[in-house]
């Protein structure tokens, strides 16, 4: 049998940039990953400290945040009207994250979507939403904050609801 050394040189060198790119795209989504982890942390203790300007700086210019009201859809200027007073008493609200789940779309392409499990005032709440990479940072572009409610619970809550 006939050996081909450049074949086998040519197979090994394609072996190794495929493990090298998997290599560099697990650490690029590690990276990103941290800096939305940050981004979410911080805008939650901005809301804590009532640093309205903080807060709002993390949110993309057409963002939206939907509240636990059904009526609650706000733009990022509207959103910013409902909540400077709460800011403005020195308290707005305090979020604990939980546990928090961060996803990436295959191409990489500066969006990624979370869900997070939240300790606040009005108990255990669940976060999510999608975040965008602009000018190398993270901004929120679309953020839900809805309640939880125990299944064996579910009756008593439609009942008071309806």
């Amino acid at each position: 049998m006939k050996k081909h050394p450049f074949s086998l040189l040519l197979f090994v060198l394609f072996v190794a940039c495929d493990f090298s790119w998997e290599i560099n795209s697990g650490t690029e989504t590690e990276k990103a990953r941290n800096h939305i982890e940050k981004t979410l942390d911080n805008w939650h203790q901005a809301a804590s400290d009532a640093d309205f300007e903080a807060y709002f700086k993390l949110l993309d210019t057409d963002a939206v945040f939907v509240g636990t009201d059904a009526s609650e859809v706000w733009n990022k200027k509207e959103f910013m009207q409902f909540a400077k007073p709460y800011f403005d008493k020195g308290r707005a609200w305090h979020f604990t994250k939980i546990n928090r789940h961060i996803y990436f779309d295959e191409l990489h392409s500066g969006m990624a979507w979370f869900d997070e499990t939240l300790d606040t005032w009005m108990g255990i709440c669940r976060g999510s939403g999608v975040v965008v990479k602009k000018n190398n940072q993270w901004l929120l572009k679309h953020y839900v904050l809805s309640l939880t409610v125990p299944n064996d619970k579910m009756n008593k809550v439609m009942q008071i609801i309806n």
